[in-house]
């Protein structure tokens, strides 16, 4: 089991560092750390570092940090997933295996055939999902997850900025692994609900500069096609 905790206010110089009531349960309910124990911490920004246990008991837990180095396990090519994302359970999984694979950005749409949009409380559930995943997987940066956001909100509130690739998950479009190439800055993917994206929508789409992508013969759920999506852009 790992032992890297999460400090966000991961001190530059080192020193004395207290966990958080949430890690520190897990360094002694969990992982049973004892004084002198050596883990690493990380502030979700790039920066990392090893320290020792100084005192730990049931509620609380304090090290002593080295000072921490920028260490950077990002893939090169930049990836934002747009998502309708599935409920419960499904999304908890999606996350840990985005922030796993490099997602940078996770935007969560509201669509027209989106069931059931996720709520304040299940946002926050994801944001711990993407901490636990990175102490897994020794991923330094965490993946942002946005507040669910509108179809037409999502297109409207893009702006220029880099030159990223801009996609949208569709049947019929150019395959998946013959656009690679043009993603060299990036990219910006949209995956719809289960149950697809309006022809309206896709039309919104298209006139925002995404270019219809098709993920292959079969039909996926969509923590797959996200899961496909996010795997390729990080192997090309």
């Amino acid at each position: 089991m790992t032992r890297r905790y999460f400090v966000p206010d991961l001190p530059r110089d080192g020193g004395i560092v207290s966990l958080s009531d949430e890690e520190s349960r897990h360094a002694s309910r969990v992982m049973r750390l004892q004084p002198d124990d050596e883990i690493e911490l990380f502030d979700g920004a790039g920066w990392q570092s090893v320290a020792s246990v100084a005192a730990i008991d049931k509620r609380s837990c304090t090290v002593s940090s080295m000072p921490p180095e920028l260490v950077d396990r990002e893939s090169g090519r930049p990836c934002s997933l747009a998502i309708a994302m599935p409920k419960g359970d499904r999304a908890k999984e999606l996350v840990e295996r985005l922030a796993e694979l490099g997602v940078r950005h996770l935007v969560p749409l509201v669509c027209e055939r989106t069931q059931r949009p996720p709520s304040a409380a299940m946002v926050t559930k994801l944001r711990r999902v993407v901490i636990e995943s990175c102490k897994q997987s020794g991923r330094n940066i965490l993946m942002d997850v946005a507040e669910p956001v509108g179809f037409s909100q999502f297109l409207d509130s893009l702006d220029d900025g880099p030159a990223t690739a801009r996609w949208v998950a569709h049947p019929g479009g150019r395959l998946l692994s013959s656009v690679c190439a043009d993603a060299q800055s990036g990219a910006m993917v949209v995956i719809g609900p289960e149950g697809g994206l309006s022809d309206l929508e896709v039309s919104r789409a298209r006139k925002a500069g995404f270019e219809p992508v098709g993920l292959g013969p079969r039909i996926y759920r969509i923590e797959t096609a996200a899961c496909l999506v996010a795997a390729r852009l990080a192997d090309c």
